[in-house]
Formats: C-alpha cells, sequence, structure tokens
C-alpha cells in the first residue's frame, strides 16, 4: 500500500531525511519529534516540561495535516534522556491526552542532541 508523506508547511527544515508523518490508509505515523526549531537548534534547554508540551503540539499539527486528531493516537513510543523527568513529562501528557488513553511504551535513552530532554513518536488511526 503506498503511503502520503505528511510535512506541514510551517515546520522548520528536518534535521535528517525524513517525514514528520506518512499516511497509510486510515493510519497515521508520526516520526520521532524532539523539541527542535529551525536548523536543528534545541528549544526549551533544559525544561523537560517546555519539551515535552512543544513535541505534542507539533505531533498534534502533523496529525491534523492527515485528518486526525490526538483523540485518534493509539500507541505513544516515549524516549526519555533522564528518568527524573518522568513526573513532569507524565504531568504533561496527561494533560493532552486527558480521556482514553494510548498505549505507550517509555525508555530511557541517549538521543540525537545532548540538550533533548524528550522524544516522542506516534501511531493514530482515523476512524
Amino acid at each position: 500500500m503506498p503511503f502520503e508523506p505528511i510535512n506541514p508547511p510551517q515546520f522548520p527544515t528536518p534535521i535528517a531525511p525524513y517525514s514528520a508523518g506518512a499516511k497509510a490508509g486510515n493510519t497515521v505515523y508520526v516520526s520521532g519529534v524532539l523539541a527542535l526549531g529551525e536548523g536543528g537548534i534545541v528549544l526549551h534547554v533544559g525544561d523537560a516540561a517546555g519539551q515535552t508540551r512543544h513535541i505534542l503540539e507539533v505531533i498534534k499539527t502533523t496529525l491534523e495535516a492527515a485528518g486526525a486528531t490526538l483523540e485518534d493516537v493509539a500507541m505513544n513510543h516515549i524516549f526519555l534522556k533522564d528518568f527524573a523527568d518522568y513526573p513532569v513529562f507524565n504531568q504533561i501528557y496527561a494533560e493532552y491526552f486527558p480521556g482514553a488513553k494510548p498505549a505507550r511504551y517509555c525508555i530511557k535513552a541517549d538521543l540525537v542532541k545532548p540538550d533533548c530532554l524528550v522524544e516522542i513518536a506516534s501511531v493514530a488511526h482515523i476512524g
């Protein structure tokens, strides 16, 4: 099945060869999102809450460009640089997923840039 790349025009140029998302049938895959600005500059340095909020807004925008919403998210893949940020991450995350909670996992990992504290990739099913 062919897929449609999803690249909202307001996003900065990606730091690697990928699309922000891909839509295949009624499924939307959102690439791993970091809190990055134009030129790959890390936003909200030292602020896991700020990075989490930025990332979830990017995911929301990507989903909307594909005809989906956060309510369609079935799975989130979460990567944290430091589990000390887990409580604040969960606080912000719960604001974006107040109803039925998607499945998820959370892994401690080194991320692409040292100042990145959070990365999230999502899978949503429309309809």
